[in-house]
């Protein structure tokens, strides 16, 4: 240990724990769900709990399962509320979150105390939230009878029991749909990169982005997940559990924009004013433009949220409603219920492949940001 100081030495020391338990209980239970979910483990219910069970490896035979089986239908419903109950959570709670920021930014007598009332929904758990908006979206009572304040009739929509569904659309369509999006966004990534004279990154998203629109042109039309068409959309009935999580969250955007607003000088906004800009020229130019790096880290935060979202589902809806149903509750049910301890790993390692697609390029942008300041 000739190379190493007595403070690198406790550095490591302290570390070195810490490490360790993260290697085993984090990253090592990583690999074992994503070993189990290429097995077959729960398949045979005989052999689900038995003290030594006989597990026969299946490689990627639950994925095609889950996207493609005859009986799992419902995890693909489960997939496309999720991808809504993300877009609208996100779009919620950052325009409510900004909108009460901008509200704060300007002062208003109470300030502190509408803050705190703001914030305070941040501090409970999802299902304190989740049985408190469960109580209120009762079909019978709560928002539904708030017409009757003004003379109307009651309202008779099934928030949290609606089978009704809107923008559906056929699973079979999905390989098609994702290349179109993923190739409009590395269309965008090229145009960026060539304004800022970025050679290799407008090649190298170009070149991606045209291989998958001749794939979507020549090959997605042809491509069949399922032998029949199956629909799927938004159910109406996320709505009541898109509104919870929004009021639940939005205090904590708000926050964040307004640490952002706080931050601005107050010599740019004077500025932008002697060069002629009103209130809307101020914001569009000027402020909003300085909060996108807060808008980019809360939509990372959201999405990360929303994504592996269980608890506050389970207390509003329960967990046999197909209707509001999530990825991260059907895995619970289907290891702890059904035993189908494979499918359940299965599950749980596409949901953190969608977390890990949402986090890690923000992650990879952060230290290049880090290495070029450096």
């Amino acid at each position: 240990m000739k190379g190493l100081s007595k403070d690198r030495l406790w550095s490591i020391a302290v570390l070195a724990p810490s490490i360790i338990l993260i290697a085993v209980f984090v990253y090592g239970f990583i690999a074992r769900s994503v070993y189990v979910s290429m097995t077959d483990w729960g398949n045979d219910p005989a052999q689900a709990l038995a003290l030594d069970p006989i597990i026969r490896w299946v490689g990627l035979a639950n994925y095609q399962e889950l996207f493609s089986g005859f009986l799992q239908g419902r995890f693909r419903q489960e997939m496309i509320s999720t991808i809504f109950f993300t877009i609208f959570f996100i779009l919620g709670c950052l325009g409510l979150g900004l909108g009460l920021a901008l509200i704060l930014d300007r002062n208003p007598k109470g300030e502190g105390l509408w803050r705190t009332i703001f914030l305070f929904p941040m501090s409970l758990s999802f299902i304190v939230t989740g049985t408190i908006w469960r109580w209120m979206l009762q079909p019978q009572g709560g928002l539904n009878q708030a017409p009757t304040l003004f003379g109307a009739q009651p309202g008779t929509f099934g928030w949290l029991s609606s089978s009704d569904a809107i923008l559906k659309f056929d699973w079979n369509k999905l390989p098609l749909l994702t290349a179109s999006v993923v190739g409009v966004v590395l269309i965008v990534m090229a145009v960026r990169a060539a304004r800022s004279g970025d050679r290799t990154r407008t090649l190298v998203a170009a070149v991606c982005a045209a291989i998958l629109i001749v794939w979507a042109l020549l090959i997605g039309p042809n491509v069949k997940m399922l032998p029949a068409p199956e629909l799927h959309g938004f159910n109406l009935a996320l709505i009541g559990i898109i509104i919870a999580a929004v009021w639940q969250m939005s205090g904590y955007t708000m926050a964040l924009y307004l640490a952002g607003l706080r931050g601005i000088p107050e010599e740019l906004r004077e500025a932008a004013k002697v060069d002629g800009a009103n209130d809307l020229g101020l914001y569009r130019h000027v402020i909003f433009p300085l909060l996108a790096p807060i808008s980019l880290s809360a939509m990372i935060v959201l999405g990360h949220i929303s994504l592996k979202i269980f608890d506050l589902v389970y207390a509003m809806a329960g967990p046999d409603n197909l209707a509001t149903s999530v990825p991260a509750l059907n895995m619970y049910l289907t290891s702890f219920r059904q035993n189908q301890f494979s499918l359940g790993a299965a599950i749980g390692t596409i949901l953190l492949i969608l977390v890990a697609f949402v986090i890690v390029p923000y992650l990879a942008s952060q230290f290049r940001q880090e290495d070029g300041h450096a």
